[in-house]
């Protein structure tokens, strides 16, 4: 049998449908990453090897509820609990991480950041004392900031590098199995599902500049930055397709922030906490490592964002690190920049977000001025220009 999926043949069939012999103006798909995205794909340059995880299968991370302890393996914790042995712990608290004593038997991670963002230091005395509690995991490098404040993709990931870096300088190459990163996840589904796997590739990388050969530990959340306070069952489904894009794309450990947003009820952290459930063991997509590997266009946009990703870092490295240049507000003014480009593709309807911009149920309107400030990083949700 012959394979009539080739390009001519797709051309074809799409001027007859389009009646119109120049077909790529009207298939072209712009969006802000500088990403060439491609409407067919027969091939993919440079096939990627199989990008590993951390863990064997993703942990399903809940913030802790005694009513949880029996059926969940990991929890989120930020206030001290007794005799939590044979769990997955993620502290979340610097005064409760410096009470936690490990025992052998507990897997203990810290989801704290050593970095001041706001006075461009790296706080020693608390890296010191982290690294030194015999945590598995020790020192989190937190990019899900930036997502929230507005960071392209590739800006996101050419930061964790330049963190990792100012890291490195300080305490040595051993560090780098001593790192998790926390990173929140986005509604660009295919984009996050390879932001991901292009930061195991740029990750890899750098650490073979010091003669390692070491994989990044992802905690991956769900945004903030695309949800609405008066739209929650949309904000659900985003968060299941977040979730299902951690996944996919391999991260280690996923969690749900609340679909209320502006509130948390115990019934809302089940059913947060329960999306992660049904992914994991309805569609079973928590066990496979790298399940995106093959997809032609993932492959493709992978390449393109470890490519950006990685000359953002050296231009960065260049110019200083990633601590200078926040002294000097370039970070912040970088973010900035994208982030109101972002929001005025909200504004315009160029970004479609149910029940905000589209369908929406509220009239009322902030300015971009009134939304974000180029001097400071901070979490801004597209829907606040609307509510």
């Amino acid at each position: 049998m012959s394979n009539t999926a080739t390009l001519p043949n797709w051309e074809n069939l799409v001027k007859k449908q389009l009646k119109t012999e120049d077909i790529y103006p009207i298939l072209e798909k712009e969006n802000l990453e500088g990403i060439d995205v491609k409407p067919f794909y027969t091939d993919v340059k440079k096939p990627l090897a199989n990008l590993p995880r951390v863990e064997e299968s993703t942990h399903l991370v809940a913030r802790y509820h005694e009513s949880l302890e029996d059926e969940v393996f990991a929890f989120l914790l930020d206030q001290n609990v007794e005799h939590l042995t044979e769990k997955t712990i993620f502290v979340n608290n610097k005064d409760l991480a410096g009470h936690i004593s490990p025992q052998e038997e507990d897997q203990y991670f810290s989801l704290i950041d050593v970095f001041n963002e706001k006075e461009a230091t790296i706080d020693d005395q608390l890296a010191k004392e982290l690294l030194s509690k015999g945590f598995k995991r020790s020192i989190c490098i937190d990019i899900s900031l930036h997502q929230n404040a507005g960071a392209a993709i590739y800006q996101q990931l050419g930061i964790a590098l330049a963190k990792t870096k100012e890291l490195v300088e300080v305490y040595g190459a051993d560090i780098f199995n001593k790192l998790i990163f926390k990173i929140a996840v986005g509604g660009n589904y295919f984009f996050e599902m390879a932001k991901l796997r292009a930061f195991k590739m740029v990750f890899n990388q750098l650490s073979k500049e010091y003669d390692l050969d070491e994989v990044p530990y992802i905690f991956a959340e769900t945004s903030l930055r695309n949800k609405a306070v008066s739209d929650n069952e949309n904000n659900l489904i985003r968060s299941t397709l977040e979730l299902a894009s951690a996944m996919i794309g391999g991260a280690d450990a996923v969690f749900t922030n609340n679909y209320l947003v502006a509130r948390s009820t115990d019934n809302s952290e089940e059913i947060s906490f329960k999306q992660q459930i049904v992914l994991a063991y309805e569609s079973i997509i928590n066990v496979f490592e790298d399940a995106a590997n093959g997809s032609y266009y993932v492959e493709d946009i992978t390449q393109q964002i470890a490519d950006k990703s990685w000359a953002l870092f050296v231009e960065m490295e260049e110019a200083g690190g990633y601590l200078e240049l926040l002294k000097q507000g370039i970070i912040q003014k970088k973010i900035y920049d994208h982030a109101i480009e972002e929001q005025a593709w909200i504004e315009e309807g160029k970004i479609k977000l149910i029940g905000v911009n589209l369908y929406p149920k509220l009239d009322v309107k902030k300015s971009i001025a009134d939304l974000y400030n180029e001097k400071e990083i901070k979490a801004v949700r597209w829907a606040e220009m609307f509510e």
